[in-house]
This record gives C-alpha cells, sequence and structure tokens, in this order.
C-alpha cells in the first residue's frame, strides 16, 4: 500500500542548523623582491588556480586618460617578449588553461587555473606574460577600438547608462568613481601602446604586488615556483591614488535621461557610501540584505510582490578602497515610474525611522551564513578572496571569523549602521526613460528638483 505524504505548501520549510565551515588556511609569506604570497592547500582536487594582483586599477588613472587601466591589463594578452599573442594563447591552451585578465577600481588581476601536475609551465607562462609584455601597436589599436565599442554600447544600453549617469551625478568632476570605468570616447580614442607599455611600468611592480596560490599545492612549491620564476621582477611599490570622494548631492535631486518612446524607465537611487574597511561593514551587510539584498527583502516585497510593478529590485554597497556608492536598482513600466521612486523611498525612510525586525535580522543572518560556503566551492573562488585580503589589507583570519561576526550582528548593530551610513536626504535619483511621460509625475512626489538630460 503506497502511503501519501501530506505537505502544507502554505507554510515555508524552516531552515536547518548551520553546517560547520572552515576557511582554509592560509600561509603568508614576504618574498625579498616585495612580493606578497599567499598560499591556501586545498588537496581534495588536483586543481590549483593562481592569481596575480597589481595596484593598477582604474582609480590610479587620471580623468584624462580613463580607461587606462583597463586597456593596458587586456593589452597583456597582446604577446611578451618571447612570444607573439597567438603563439601565447596556444601555450595556454596546451596546458588546459587559459589568461584571465579583470581590472577593477582598487586593482587589476592576472591569473590562470590548472591542473597541479602542470603547474610548473603555467606559473613559467604567468610570469613572462607579467614580467615581460610585448604591448604590439597593432594589438593594442584593436583592443582599444574594442574598449571604444564597448563604450558606445554602453551609452545605447539602457541599465549600463543608468549606472553611469548615476556616478556622474553622485561624485564630485575630480573623484575616479564619477566616470565609467572603462572610459570615455575621448580619453580611451587618444591612447596608444606607447603609453599602455609606460603604464604598465609604472603600477606593475613586484613591491607591494600579490601572489595568491588555492588548490592542490603546498606553500614550499609555490615560494619555489615564485623565486625561480619571478626572479627579474623588481620595482618599489606604486604611490596610491591621491583624491577624496567627495559627493556631488548635498540634497535630493532627480535626473532623468530622455529616451523617447521608452516603455520602460531604468531607476537608480544612490550616495557616496563607504569603503571596504569601514568598521560597520558586518552590519550593512546585514541590514542590506534586508533592505534590498535578497528576493525577500523589503525593496523586492514591496515593488516586486504588493505592486507589480517590477521582476526584482535590488540595493547593496561597492565597498572599495575609497568610499564607492550605495545604490537601489530597479526597472519598471513607464506609467509607474514615479509610483516606484516613491515606494523605494518609503522603504528606505521607513527602515530608517523603525529599525529592522528581530526575525528580519535573524533571517538575513542566517541567509549570508548559509550561503557563504556556497561562494567558496571552487579554488577560484578562494582565490579571489584571499586576493581581496591583498587589495583591501584586511586582516589574515578575516574569513576564519567571518560568519561568526555575521551572527553577531544585533538588530541594534544593523539600525545604527543603516542610520549613519543610508541618506535618503541626500540621495540622487537617475531614471533613464521618456522625460515627457515621467518629468509631471516626478515632480508632483515634491522629493527634489527634476533636471532632463538629452541621452548622447
Amino acid at each position: 500500500m503506497r502511503r501519501t505524504l501530506l505537505v502544507d505548501r502554505s507554510v515555508p520549510p524552516q531552515p536547518g542548523e548551520v553546517r560547520n565551515f572552515d576557511f582554509p588556511d592560509v600561509r603568508s609569506q614576504r618574498l625579498a623582491h616585495g612580493v606578497d604570497l599567499r598560499v591556501a592547500t586545498l588537496p581534495r582536487l588536483p586543481v590549483v588556480t593562481v592569481h596575480l594582483i597589481a595596484h593598477a586599477g582604474e582609480a590610479s588613472v587620471t580623468s584624462s586618460e580613463a580607461g587606462l587601466a583597463v586597456l593596458a591589463g587586456e593589452s597583456l594578452e597582446g604577446g611578451s617578449a618571447a612570444r607573439p599573442g597567438p603563439e601565447l594563447a596556444e601555450a595556454f591552451e596546451r596546458l588546459g588553461t587559459a589568461l584571465e585578465v579583470s581590472v577593477g577600481w582598487d586593482a587589476a588581476s592576472v591569473g590562470i587555473s590548472c591542473l597541479s601536475e602542470r603547474l610548473d609551465d603555467a606559473v613559467r607562462l604567468l610570469a613572462e606574460v607579467v614580467t615581460s609584455p610585448r604591448f604590439p601597436q597593432d594589438e593594442v589599436a584593436r583592443l582599444r577600438d574594442r574598449q571604444l565599442a564597448a563604450i558606445e554600447q554602453r551609452q545605447k544600453d539602457p541599465r549600463a547608462l543608468a549606472n553611469d549617469t548615476a556616478s556622474s551625478v553622485i561624485y564630485s568632476p575630480h573623484v575616479p568613481y564619477s566616470r565609467p570605468q572603462l572610459g570615455t570616447r575621448e580619453s580611451v580614442g587618444a591612447l596608444n601602446a606607447e603609453r599602455a607599455r609606460a603604464w604598465y611600468g609604472e603600477r606593475y611592480r613586484a613591491g607591494g604586488a600579490g601572489l595568491v596560490f588555492a588548490g592542490d599545492v603546498d606553500p614550499a612549491r609555490a615560494v619555489s615556483l615564485v623565486e625561480s620564476c619571478f626572479a627579474a621582477w623588481a620595482g618599489e611599490p606604486p604611490p596610491e591614488p591621491d583624491f577624496q570622494t567627495t559627493s556631488a548631492v548635498p540634497k535630493t535631486r532627480i535626473v532623468v535621461v530622455h529616451r523617447p518612446g521608452s516603455v520602460q524607465s531604468e531607476i537608480r537611487l544612490g550616495h557616496v557610501g563607504v569603503a571596504r574597511d569601514t568598521r560597520d561593514f558586518f552590519p550593512l551587510l546585514v541590514v542590506n540584505t534586508l533592505l534590498g539584498g535578497a528576493f525577500t527583502s523589503r525593496l523586492n516585497l514591496n515593488l516586486r510582490e504588493r505592486h507589480g510593478y517590477t521582476y526584482g529590485a535590488r540595493s547593496g554597497f561597492s565597498f572599495r578602497r575609497r568610499p564607492g556608492p550605495f545604490l537601489v536598482e530597479t526597472a519598471v513600466a513607464t506609467n509607474v515610474t514615479a509610483d516606484a521612486v516613491r515606494e523605494a523611498m518609503h522603504e528606505i525612510e521607513e527602515l530608517l525611522r523603525g529599525g529592522p525586525r528581530p526575525d528580519e535580522v535573524a533571517d538575513s543572518r542566517a541567509y549570508i551564513v548559509g550561503v557563504f560556503p556556497l561562494q567558496l566551492e571552487t579554488t577560484a573562488q578562494v582565490a579571489g578572496r584571499i586576493a581581496d585580503l591583498i587589495v583591501h589589507r584586511l586582516p589574515d583570519d578575516y574569513y576564519r571569523v567571518y560568519r561568526d561576526r555575521v551572527v553577531a550582528v544585533t538588530p541594534e548593530d544593523a539600525h545604527q549602521a543603516a542610520l549613519s551610513h543610508i541618506h535618503p536626504e541626500r540621495t540622487a535619483i537617475v531614471v533613464v526613460g521618456d522625460a515627457d511621460a515621467v518629468r509631471a509625475p516626478l515632480e508632483a512626489l515634491g522629493i527634489g528638483p527634476v533636471e532632463v538630460r538629452e541621452a548622447s
């Protein structure tokens, strides 16, 4: 006889107990030429990820050369002194890997992932790229043209246009974060191979750089590889970027980027946030999760579930070395644009006024603690977290006590962090959409002056 199990689908399942998880031990060593070496041994699979971290982020570039860090980083794939780009790519391919270059605001990362038995050859190739890049004129020109095409595409993409416009409105013009990370048509159009090569010499130096090994490798092997393959790499640490992240929004204002005939509006609400090393990082992580960092957040439940304005609404802090932006993001139909702005502002103000409920804080803590191990399932994910320790100068035990610090956040901690770092009274509101349809309803909200800009 078959037994039927009755399930009450009106009651959500309760979360289970949090499972133990230990971040892998990380061995740290400062090598003779200044490289900060970090090794996490993960012997479960015969795979190793290596990340080289250079202090060559876009925040170090002047506005007249915006996009230079991105172009120089991408150009590392153009070949080395020993072999041109196609031969270099084939050499990596024969080892079953590929070069991965990523340039952010604070740093550049050049990395590989490979089988541990091929690690020696792969690291030699990585060192070849980093210590003797070729920067051929034709290849740099091709990459520059590709970057220009991407800039042009962002101008046509409502979502990217909203993000770039929000940054330009939130920050004072002298702040690097006020401009697109890819640069502008004018700045990138003036770049060339000689300037990319010079930038490499200025920023890709052994002093202050980091090398991360995560996977099936022991520290002694990693040290031996770095000392032999990077022996010729030298240089003092490059200077820190010199700027203050000042706001351009003393009072709430609304900027509409006019796209005639748009049936949808991209909405951004934001202001200058906080740096990655803030003491309030964990309370902000918890409070943002319940505001707009999870599907069950207040913003999503309001704008999506209650009103049906959008498929999703989210909020988040972009934690950088200097204060990155705090942004609320959503996209809605044109006819409910003002309503969505009103409701988003209401949720923020209500959170500040009444604070988070204890059950919301408990659920947010459980969510963050629960997904943390899922974000560390591969050697690349572990290497990325260790690289963050170098970039943001976090303590060695940071991720070993990460979940404990999340669990320690109280409702009062979360409320105080929100009061200290979320500011609806000086928020930039950016709408990319049909100004003819949304301007009057936005003005009727009475929350700030409305400026209309033409989309370029």
